[in-house]
């Protein structure tokens, strides 16, 4: 079996976007899957995020694109058993300028990520607030998709469209397949008037992709990757937890009934 390759994006910072590959990262190996998470954003959110020091690293994501070492060689194992990461170190924050005058640096992720698709369900990239070659990188591996986290905040749409016309190129060019996957709608606060105005428009906006399960704004996710930890085991029972769980679901009997119809 070849894993299913999604990337979550949004070139907008502070949308959940971590938060959302780590955790729906986590349920779906607790379901079972083999699941990879790739951080390729120099911030290394993702990382911290399962408990793991970019500072400590002896191989990261940097040496797999930059120097070539197999990505077996950074492969780290999390908590979670089903749930490997390669990690993300500070030193991405240069590669960009590295990869320019690399061949083909579009499709670095892509060749990098070859030996092991046949080990795991899911491989997810957290790609970086940005849309710079790091991120162009996650699409163009990206087999079966984007999914892309939107806020429930004030002009949560402004924006995409640069993100929206970045996926368009990167089809028409480097990967026929990329299509948006899914849209989740995250931080959404039930007690304003503007979280539902924002659900709406961003439904009308994507009526086909928008997921129905909406994340929502909940203290002990902000906590948990202070803590190196998913949801799932820092706060299981939280709403934050429940969300993940339903989105998990959602995900699943959405992308598996696609591979059946397919």
């Amino acid at each position: 079996m070849t894993a299913k390759i999604y990337c979550f994006a949004n070139q907008k910072g502070g949308v959940a976007k971590t938060t959302t590959a780590v955790n729906l990262g986590a349920y779906l190996a607790a379901t079972g899957r083999r699941v990879l998470l790739v951080d390729i954003d120099p911030q290394s959110n993702a990382t911290t995020s399962l408990g793991i020091n970019p500072r400590g690293l002896d191989v990261s994501l940097y040496h797999v694109l930059i120097d070539g070492r197999p990505i077996q060689e950074a492969l780290t194992l999390t908590e979670w058993m089903n749930l490997d990461l390669v990690p993300a170190s500070t030193d991405l924050a240069g590669a960009e300028v590295e990869m320019a005058g690399v061949m083909a640096r579009e499709r670095l992720l892509d060749r990098a990520l070859a030996p092991v698709v046949n080990k795991y369900d899911y491989i997810f990239v957290d790609e970086p607030p940005s849309l710079g070659l790091l991120t162009i990188n996650g699409l163009t591996a990206a087999t079966h998709g984007v999914i892309i986290p939107v806020q429930c905040e004030y002009l949560a749409l402004e924006g995409l469209s640069l993100l929206l016309n970045t996926i368009y190129q990167v089809r028409n060019i480097l990967n026929e397949k990329l299509v948006i996957a899914g849209v989740v709608l995250t931080m959404y606060d039930a007690r304003t008037n503007l979280g539902q105005e924002v659900v709406d428009e961003v439904r009308r906006y994507f009526p086909n992709e928008v997921f129905q399960t909406v994340i929502p704004r909940n203290v002990r996710l902000s906590e948990a990757p202070s803590h190196g930890k998913t949801i799932l085991s820092y706060a299981p029972l939280s709403a934050g937890a429940m969300a993940y769980q339903a989105l998990a679901q959602e995900f699943l009997a959405r992308m598996e009934s696609k591979a059946v119809t397919a």
